[in-house]
């Protein structure tokens, strides 16, 4: 972190924010800005280079066209894969992840090369497509409570050996491979198939970006009354029968 203050940095909002995922850059910054920390929030459109002194970098899902129309700039550009290369912290959602991965099916039918930070291979299901709340179990290693998400995607996604599952679904389909993994991570770059925002669904995501890119074990606590009331109604709903 800069002395200005911690630098989040919101990737392609024109293109990667169909599902509402832009919540998440919200919550980061309220999240930190709780905390009293100063925070710059710098959404960055398609036309726009991509900083590389960010701390935090958030991606959303999109549509397929503007999917590869956004992996096409990335890769283009070179910016988020050298701030990855300095350390910083990135987060991805849906089409996000899938962009982070070494390649996914376009719009065209076609292999479209992502930008390697995930060790992932997405293709694209034959069945129905996942949709639906989400329940799933985080790591152990990452320490967070069970998640609550919404999926909506046609996307199968495969595991590398140097990429961990981000959870196992309860609920839901997740990664669509029928192994019950969902979304993958490395020690710095995240990737989930889960909206809802989801750090809206479950702020400790959030806190644990900021932790990582504070490089501390603790932050100080919030009242979280509210977050919890709504995680309590989303878990509930998901096991619910249909």
């Amino acid at each position: 972190m800069s002395n200005n203050g911690l630098r989040l940095v919101w990737v392609y909002p024109d293109l990667l924010s169909t599902y509402g995922d832009q919540g998440n850059a919200l919550v980061v910054e309220r999240r930190a800005r709780q905390r009293g920390l100063d925070v710059q929030r710098v959404d960055v459109r398609s036309d726009q280079p991509i900083p590389t002194s960010g701390d935090i970098y958030l991606i959303g899902g999109g549509e397929d066209r503007p999917q590869r129309l956004a992996a096409e700039r990335l890769r283009r550009d070179g910016g988020l894969s050298r701030a990855a290369s300095n350390g910083a912290i990135i987060f991805s959602v849906c089409a996000g992840y899938q962009i982070l991965g070494h390649e996914f099916i376009n719009d065209l039918g076609e292999r479209e090369p992502g930008l390697g930070l995930l060790d992932v291979v997405s293709t694209r299901g034959e069945g129905a497509r996942c949709v639906g709340d989400v329940l799933a179990d985080i790591d152990p290693q990452l320490g967070l409570p069970p998640l609550t998400g919404f999926e909506n995607h046609q996307g199968v996604t495969h595991l590398g050996p140097t990429a961990r599952p981000f959870a196992r679904v309860q609920f839901g389909r997740g990664n669509g491979t029928g192994d019950g993994t969902e979304g993958a991570y490395n020690d710095t770059v995240f990737g989930t198939y889960m909206h809802g925002p989801v750090m809206a669904r479950n702020p400790m995501i959030a806190d644990l970006l900021l932790k990582l890119a504070l490089d501390v074990n603790a932050l100080p606590p919030t009242d979280d009354r509210w977050y919890e009331a709504l995680r309590a109604e989303r878990i509930a709903s998901a096991t619910q029968p249909a």
